[in-house]
């Protein structure tokens, strides 16, 4: 049973693979109990390894009540009750499935989705090699924790151009997406106070906030966005806003608003606004809205955002842009976290921002997705959907709210369009508290992954399953 081969070049020690089958040899009754084994320097002559490693099994055999050590007798086996099974599929746990494994839709109109034959694939790929062949030193060395140096100089001049937000690369922290960032927002302003959201809004961003040991205050909204006057009720120190693009309901807040927020936080000194910019690049009509940033005069806004819309949810890369003040806070107390996106990707990134693809990247994309938005809205009239369905919210972005005027309720809707493999999500789902009566029977219609194709054939299957 002793006879054995070893491998002195694997990954377990010797001492581990003798005690790995001496082990199996007794669970499996070949060795039975009571049987007394070689003596340490027996066994060491036998298998030519040296007694320390004989003695190293030994004594983790004994440990774990394999073995029993008889003073002067030497080692022998303890009876050990083991039976094998073969586990049976009906008694695996109850786990819930992965929420993409529930169910697969045809037509999915999810808010998070993007053109994925809209990815410079080409392009990327080759800075990809470049950075390979030209930084092999520095990918092999840790990032700064707030990110390559030449990533967050390309991200400020890409917020000056776009956004016309300047700021230091010094600001700037790279982290992998809004989500690790909103994360390490709270274990930089702590998780005390309260912290205000829009409501409707961002509800995973209500769970990361909680999940942190924050409390959420749900705020409500007017025609113009987040209610100041409910704010300053609210007790809240810190408030999550998406201000040049409301999440869903597609809100822009006006600079009146704007300016009672920023008053409100110059009121404290522990008080600031989040700006959550998530799809800037992407409005349709008129100018790009200011950036809520650029009105900042007291150092009150954190700029959060991500290339998520811009390139693609999988890329993981978000940043955010912090006040001085804050900056230096953080050098102090959290300077200490590792970067969260390999330096491989930053470097691909800089480049493709330094070279200018960003920007044609991002004006050939707008162009597509304005494409896509008129042919949802022709899918709606060529199927005779306008009859009874309203489409609101659609100058910037990349979802539309679609109010249904039916005497079918809310719930029959989604349940008709899901037998008919479409996914919808009503916008009641995305309130905190109760839910505005405007919400009945409308839904987030998120197109950015649907083709015009896709678009036409989901509206409709839509205009025959709704119709009454």
């Amino acid at each position: 049973m002793l006879t054995l081969a070893f491998s002195p070049s694997g990954q377990e020690p010797l001492y581990q693979q003798l005690y790995h089958h001496i082990r199996d040899e007794i669970q499996a009754g070949r060795l039975a109990a009571g049987e007394r084994l070689p003596s340490k320097r027996q066994l060491a002559r036998q298998l030519k390894l040296s007694v320390v490693t004989i003695e190293g099994a030994y004594s983790q055999l004994v440990t774990e009540g394999y073995l029993e050590s008889r003073d002067r007798k030497g080692y022998f086996v303890l009876p050990v009750r083991w039976e094998r099974t073969t586990p049976s599929p009906q008694a695996a746990p109850d786990i819930p499935p992965l929420p993409e494994e529930r169910g697969r839709f045809r037509y999915d109109f999810a808010t998070s989705g993007s053109d994925a034959e809209s990815f410079p694939f080409a392009t990327w790929a080759k800075l990809s090699r470049e950075v390979l062949s030209s930084r092999d030193q520095a990918l092999l060395s840790a990032a700064h924790p707030q990110g390559v140096p030449e990533l967050r100089e390309a991200i400020a001049h890409h917020l000056y151009q776009f956004r016309g937000i300047l700021v230091s690369p010094e600001q700037i922290i790279v982290g992998a997406g809004s989500e690790f960032l909103s994360t390490l927002l709270v274990q930089l302003l702590g998780p005390q106070g309260g912290y205000a959201l829009e409501d409707p809004g961002y509800r995973k961003i209500a769970r990361i906030f909680s999940a942190s040991g924050a409390q959420v205050i749900p705020i409500p909204l007017d025609a113009h966005g987040l209610r100041a006057d409910r704010l300053a009720e609210s007790g809240a120190r810190i408030v999550h806003i998406t201000p040049s693009h409301h999440f869903p309901l597609g809100t822009v807040m006006p600079v009146s608003r704007r300016r009672e927020l920023l008053e409100w936080a110059g009121e404290r000194e522990d008080r600031y606004l989040i700006e959550d910019d998530y799809d800037s690049e992407f409005r349709f009509t008129g100018r790009p809205i200011p950036a809520l940033q650029g009105l900042d005069r007291a150092e009150k806004v954190i700029y959060l955002n991500t290339f998520a819309k811009s390139l693609a949810p999988s890329l993981r890369i978000g940043y955010m842009v912090l006040p001085p003040s804050l900056l230096r806070r953080y050098r102090q107390e959290l300077l200490f976290y590792s970067s969260t996106v390999p330096s491989f990707e930053q470097y691909t990134l800089a480049l493709f921002m330094e070279r200018g693809h960003m920007e044609r990247h991002i004006a050939r994309t707008r162009n597509r997705y304005q494409q896509r938005l008129a042919a949802l809205r022709q899918a709606v009239r060529e199927t005779g959907l306008d009859r009874f369905c309203t489409l609101s919210g659609g100058e910037s972005g990349l979802h539309l709210l679609m109010t249904v005027r039916s005497p079918l309720s809310q719930d029959e809707l989604t349940r008709r369009a899901a037998e008919a493999g479409i996914r919808l999500y009503p916008l009641a789902s995305y309130y905190l508290c109760e839910p505005h009566k405007r919400a009945a029977s409308t839904f987030v219609m998120g197109y950015g992954k649907l083709t015009e194709t896709d678009l036409q054939d989901a509206f409709q299957s839509l205009a025959k399953i709704w119709s009454f």
